[in-house]
């Protein structure tokens, strides 16, 4: 079955130099030094299974080691002790002193609790330190009902809209 679907890239070029990250006690997030590519191979599809994510599912663990150990490449974990929670990967493109918010995800167990919000201004956060010119995200109308609106109320503006054809 075909369907449209509505995509978004967003983007965000003023870092505010206060950003509140609202971690509730017992959480924290912490970046993934080990760059265990099972960690985001785990997220992708536990995260991804209910919004469509398909790109890497096919990948082979090598596939998945090339991509994760990137040294541009960031994973941020989100835990409640030491219980996975969620994550982020993001990436800084040197050439044009950006960064590209990849992937962000809360599993359905943690959501309703406000911790895609607390994700997304760590990311804003971790991007600004690496003082780029713009840090840019896309979502879709696949994606999780408030991922577009906790986009634009953290400061992302859209840049572009498209619609696509998805076979489901």
């Amino acid at each position: 079955m075909i369907s449209r679907v509505k995509r978004y890239f967003l983007e965000i070029s003023e870092f505010s130099t206060k950003i509140h990250l609202n971690i509730p006690k017992s959480y924290k997030i912490i970046l993934d030094h080990q760059k265990d590519f099972h960690l985001n191979k785990f997220f992708y599809k536990q995260i991804g299974a209910e919004h469509y994510w398909r790109d890497r599912l096919s990948w082979s663990d090598k596939d998945w080691i090339r991509y994760v150990t990137n040294t541009n490449l960031e994973t941020h974990v989100l835990k409640n002790e030491d219980d996975l929670v969620g994550y982020y990967e993001q990436e800084y493109h040197p050439s044009s002193n950006t960064v590209e918010l990849i992937n962000l995800g809360v599993l359905k167990d943690f959501r309703g609790l406000k911790l895609g919000s607390t994700l997304v201004n760590h990311a804003i956060a971790s991007a600004s330190r690496k003082n780029p010119d713009r840090m840019w995200v896309h979502t879709c109308s696949l994606d999780h009902k408030h991922a577009l609106q906790n986009y634009i109320s953290k400061g992302f503006e859209i840049f572009k809209e498209e619609e696509i054809d998805f076979v489901a």
